[in-house]
């Protein structure tokens, strides 16, 4: 016997999730696994979480990748330093943004996000 439940929508908790990859900022590895743990116990239980949930940890990902490949860069004339300043704004900027859209009951998406889940 299956019991159904009804998912609840949680804006603030959607908002949040989002927010949370900002310990990057503070702990260097809470941006991650926050987000997932959230993620990993509410998707069945908050609307769109699963949705959001898969963008915030494919971005999070993505974010790793692309700083781990600038690193070689930076011995190729400095472009390094470079893609690491930008993966940074946008590693920064855009949780912010769609952590607004989140509580506004918009759509999210990230950019240049590689979709693995």
């Amino acid at each position: 016997m299956e019991i159904i439940t009804e998912k609840r929508e949680d804006r603030q908790l959607l908002m949040l999730t989002h927010l949370s990859q900002l310990l990057d900022y503070i702990t260097g590895i809470g941006g991650l696994i926050v987000p997932l743990i959230i993620w990993a116990t509410q998707k069945e239980n908050v609307l769109e979480m699963d949705e959001q949930g898969k963008q915030i940890i494919n971005f999070r990902i993505s974010i790793f990748i692309y700083a781990i490949l600038s690193v070689p860069l930076i011995f190729l004339f400095g472009l390094g330093f470079l893609v690491l300043a930008v993966v940074g704004i946008v590693a920064f900027v855009f949780p912010i943004i769609n952590a607004i859209k989140a509580n506004n009951g918009e759509s999210t998406s990230y950019p240049l996000s590689i979709k693995f889940f």
